[in-house]
């Protein structure tokens, strides 16, 4: 009796602890798909839903966690500023993306800046060592993933060097993605000098909605006057591959002012994993010309207003009058892009997307494969990626160039910390398109024919993939 008791005083409990977390969920106007998907997520998978709500469903907002003060890092140090857009050859077009770049993100514009593309993760790491043992005054390293195998411990065996030359070393890793880097190693890291900080630490006491907001930005600012940044991270699976392929990413190194917006961002995030302002004027050199390429330093996060990066992609894809390029490993996009897609395709534009055949992440796989239908239907082409993996995420719109963090899916566009760069040149454009022609020779592409006639079980697994595609 007393058991029965207990049992219906816990289902109550349960009951009006569900019903009042749904109350909430809807209070805040959130995407209707994803409440519908987590409504659904909460009543058929009792417990087990409710904890998978807490743990990656509840909003956070990291603006509630920022003084006002930091942010003025992103306006003190702009080097450019949107009066200046009439006197820069700029078409409609580019004129168009900077202008709402410059709105939603706070993208000053860089001139003369110098872009080297790097698709093979030696060149990129010999580069990167390279330029690190060069530096004189800091150095400012941001990673989603940071391991201490064999690359890794060849770039922490070089800031152990630089620390203790006297060089300011400052590194940021998330919390989650590094969580393979021991305790050990970071405090290893911290008595040679070099200041290691965990964003939005995740503990056992504080299992919440924090380990669903990630940084997964990768910055590299060497002395204010080199810069990385990419697909990239950190550890030896970007060179050996995984047990079924190859891994192929795409990373840039930048030279000239750009590298003041990576830097700028990079203070930001510096000033939130712990409180330390980082105002003096040595941080932001002044710039030599090193070449041509006009750009913007793009970020998006759950502190911001927009969802700039995906508002971005799709201005870049409404106003594309040639081709639409795109590789991506993660295809989970909203009803917006979609829309902009198709209705390029349908103007005509050629638009080709390449995708994993296989990938690190099954569900997600099954969910990317769930949208093909639509895309196929439209005339877009796609392909399949057969020598590996591609973990790159680039963009090619005519004579506009879009490389970074940022994956084509629900989680970088509202719940990641991401950074990519929007490059306005015509030759930089055109190195991209190489690229992609290069990679379309190891990809299949998918004819709408044999698509339409896979095995029913595909569809399935597709189609319960995809009312997951929201939370994933």
């Amino acid at each position: 009796m007393i058991w029965d008791i207990a049992y219906i005083i816990l289902f109550a409990i349960y009951v009006y602890t569900i019903f009042t977390t749904i109350i909430f969920m809807l209070v805040e106007n959130r995407n209707p798909v994803k409440s519908i998907a987590w409504i659904l997520v909460l009543i058929f998978l009792p417990v087990v839903g409710f904890l998978f709500y807490i743990l990656v469903g509840r909003k956070f907002r990291k603006r509630h966690m920022i003084s006002k003060r930091s942010l003025l890092i992103n306006k003190k140090n702009n080097t450019s500023d949107l009066t200046e857009l009439p006197n820069l050859n700029l078409s409609d077009t580019q004129r168009s993306i900077a202008t709402l770049a410059y709105r939603n993100s706070d993208a000053p514009l860089h001139e003369n800046s110098k872009i080297d593309i790097f698709t093979d993760a030696n060149e990129l790491y010999s580069s990167i060592i390279e330029d690190l043992r060069k530096a004189k005054h800091h150095i400012h390293m941001e990673y989603y993933i940071f391991l201490a195998d064999k690359i890794g411990s060849a770039v922490m065996d070089v800031l152990k060097e630089k620390a203790k030359e006297g060089v300011v070393v400052r590194v940021i890793i998330d919390d989650v993605g590094s969580w393979q880097l021991k305790k050990k190693k970071i405090k290893e890291l911290r008595n040679a000098g070099i200041d290691v900080q965990s964003f939005l630490e995740v503990g056992l006491p504080y299992i919440n909605s924090r380990v669903n907001y990630r940084n997964h930005r990768k910055i590299i600012v060497i002395d204010g006057v080199v810069g990385y940044t990419g697909g990239f991270n950190i550890a030896d699976r970007y060179v050996k591959g995984l047990s079924w392929g190859p891994w192929r990413d795409t990373h840039i190194k930048i030279e000239g002012s750009a590298v003041l917006g990576l830097q700028k961002n990079f203070l930001t995030d510096w000033f939130f994993v712990k409180r330390e302002l980082v105002e003096d004027v040595t941080y932001y050199p002044a710039q030599e010309r090193k070449g041509n390429c006009l750009s913007q330093i793009i970020i998006s996060g759950p502190d911001m207003t927009w969802e700039s990066i995906m508002q971005v992609f799709a201005k870049a894809f409404m106003e594309a009058k040639e081709r639409i390029y795109i590789e991506t490993p993660y295809f989970l996009p909203p009803e917006s892009l979609i829309t902009a897609l198709q209705t390029a395709a349908l103007c005509g534009v050629d638009v080709r997307l390449i995708l994993p055949m296989k990938s690190d992440a099954r569900i997600t796989l099954y969910s990317t494969f769930s949208y093909l239908d639509q895309m196929l239907k439209a005339g877009i082409k796609v392909y399949l990626y057969q020598k590996g993996f591609i973990h790159s995420k680039i963009v090619v719109t005519d004579d506009i160039a879009i490389i970074g963090s940022a994956n084509m899916d629900f989680r970088s566009f509202e719940q990641n910390f991401e950074l990519s760069v929007i490059m306005y040149d015509a030759e930089i454009a055109k190195k991209m398109v190489e690229i992609y022609e290069n990679d379309l020779r190891s990809s299949e592409e998918i004819k709408k024919e044999e698509w339409t006639t896979r095995r029913f079980s595909q569809k399935i697994k597709e189609s319960l993939a995809r009312l997951l595609s929201p939370l994933l």
